[in-house]
């Protein structure tokens, strides 16, 4: 008995130690700053859910309010997109606590940069 109880705790204690990084979840509010050089930018609203890798929400902004994305994060990396008047519109980059930043493609005004923290 008492061998099972040692390895039910080792075991445990492994599951544990073996959660991955993606077990962080962005669920909330964020405000992001978009640096689009001469085509522009600003800062926009983005509500995300996250379910497991599986990442969905809102943008409001520029291009319109409460636009739904669809993404995934996983690893401390992460990518979503959007539909928009100017095209698909594409985040790619990396979430470090109530932090993330990274590259953009805002469709017909070009590439850019981005970084922002999660309201609240």
């Amino acid at each position: 008995m008492r061998r099972v109880l040692t390895l039910s705790f080792a075991l445990a204690v492994l599951a544990l130690v073996a959660i991955p990084a993606s077990a962080q979840d962005i669920t909330g509010t964020w405000v992001l700053s978009v640096d689009l050089g001469p085509a522009g930018g600003g800062d926009a609203t983005f509500v995300f859910e996250q379910e497991g890798t599986t990442l969905t929400g809102t943008y409001s902004g520029t291009l319109g309010d409460d636009i739904e994305l669809n993404g995934t994060v996983e690893d401390g990396e992460l990518r979503f997109t959007f539909d928009s008047q100017a095209g698909e519109i594409i985040f790619y980059g990396t979430v470090d606590g109530n932090t993330m930043e990274g590259d953009c493609i805002y469709g017909q005004l070009g590439d850019g940069v981005f970084d922002g923290s999660k309201s609240g």
